[in-house]
Formats: structure tokens, C-alpha cells, sequence
């Protein structure tokens, strides 16, 4: 596995994390659609990094932006969310990203959403920590619920396994 880091986000990331919501496979697992470029960049401008309650990283892994990983309020819980460019997947970055977020994201809990069918992103989450507590439908997709409790230890890691991403609102 390439040497995984967690950094700030500068404009030219936006173009990056553009062409990764892109990916038809990714966005087959997260059941997330893409936007186009002028709505995605007005959404990361206006909505994600003009609001001082979130906090994003970049994924850099083997000196490359691999995706993002971020946490939000969702009414009065706090979430999380993480993309990954398909090439990163399988290779332990997404678990080793979220595992440097939780060290600099403090609030507990912390909850996160992914697609139902989304297992490989199901796993990341559970060996971060994270507990299944529910079930959310919107139409006909299922969403499963996860929370991080207070003082909940990491699961052991398992570099090998790779996820796709969970969504970023």
C-alpha cells in the first residue's frame, strides 16, 4: 500500500474529485448520481467549503489525490463521507484515510450512510469502528445506517480490503 496522507483541499483538488464522482462504477455502488461540472463546482464551492461547521481532507496516497473524506452536520448529528477514485480501490487507502480522519475528527457519535449493496464500503466503515443502528429508504434504495460511539475502539485493520466510496453531501 502506498504511503496515505490527509491535507487541506486547494481549488485544483476540485477538478480531481469532478472527474471521480464521474466514475460509472462508483456511482453505481454509492447510488449517487454524478453532477456536471458547473453544478458540482458551484455544490464544493457554495455548500461544502463555505461552511466552517465541515471539515474536509484529501486522500493523498503515493503522492496522488486518491479522493476526499469529510464530516458534516445532518440536522443535529454529525456525518461522515469519503470518495475514492476507483484506481485506489482494493489497495487499504480508504481505510487507512478514514482511520486519520477519526484521529482529527473528534466529535462522537459519528454517523455515516451508505447504499445497502455498497458492502466493500459496509466493511471499511465496521473496521473503523463503526456499528450498523439502522436502515434508511429512499424510494427503492436501502441505506444502511452506521454510528461511531464515544470511546468506541477502531476494529483491527485489514489493509487488504478496499471499499468503494460512501457519499459526500
Amino acid at each position: 500500500m502506498s504511503e496515505v496522507l490527509l491535507r487541506d483541499l486547494v481549488e485544483a483538488d476540485l477538478e480531481v474529485l469532478y472527474e471521480q464522482q464521474r466514475e460509472e462504477e462508483a456511482v453505481r455502488r454509492a447510488q449517487f448520481p454524478a453532477r456536471d461540472r458547473e453544478p458540482f463546482m458551484t455544490h464544493w464551492r457554495t455548500k461544502v467549503l463555505a461552511d466552517s461547521a465541515n471539515h474536509v481532507q484529501i486522500v493523498v496516497a503515493g503522492g496522488a489525490v486518491a479522493g476526499s473524506v469529510m464530516a458534516w452536520w445532518r440536522d443535529d448529528r454529525r456525518f461522515i463521507g469519503y470518495w475514492l477514485g476507483q484506481r485506489f480501490w482494493g489497495r487499504g487507502i480508504g481505510t487507512a484515510a478514514l482511520r486519520l480522519f477519526l484521529r482529527r475528527e473528534r466529535i462522537r457519535p459519528l454517523f455515516a450512510d451508505t447504499f445497502a449493496g455498497n458492502t466493500a464500503s459496509v466493511k471499511l466503515l465496521q473496521r473503523c469502528g463503526f456499528r450498523q443502528v439502522g436502515t434508511e429508504h429512499e424510494g427503492d434504495l436501502e441505506f444502511v445506517v452506521l454510528m461511531l460511539a464515544d470511546g468506541a475502539p477502531p476494529a483491527a485493520v485489514d489493509d487488504a480490503a478496499g471499499a468503494a466510496p460512501a457519499t459526500t453531501e
